[in-house]
């Protein structure tokens, strides 16, 4: 199972059916979390080009979507998560 970040820009507004989808799905994952705003953790078993697949039907063609695998190599400030922080990565060493 890997760890990916999740970044999007919707242009219509989070009140729309197609935010509402889009948040669902990426819910499906087996771990998740959303430590910004429209920046979010999740682990699967699936790759980036399957996540991107399953969300960007879910979207508008005018809207952004980045997906990437998370490594190690990585770092954050004043992050804070849902769930247990080694389960995504998230140590103290990582967060400055």
């Amino acid at each position: 199972m890997k760890t990916y970040l999740i970044s999007y820009e919707l242009i219509e507004p989070e009140s729309s059916p197609e935010y509402s989808r889009l948040i669902s799905m990426i819910k499906t994952a087996y771990f998740w979390t959303k430590p910004m705003k429209s920046f979010w953790l999740i682990k699967t078993d699936l790759t980036s080009l399957e996540i991107m697949h399953q969300l960007k039907n879910l979207i508008t063609p005018t809207d952004k979507l980045y997906v990437t695998e998370v490594t190690k190599n990585w770092t954050a400030f004043n992050i804070a998560t849902d769930y247990p922080k080694d389960t995504l990565l998230l140590t103290q060493k990582n967060c400055i």
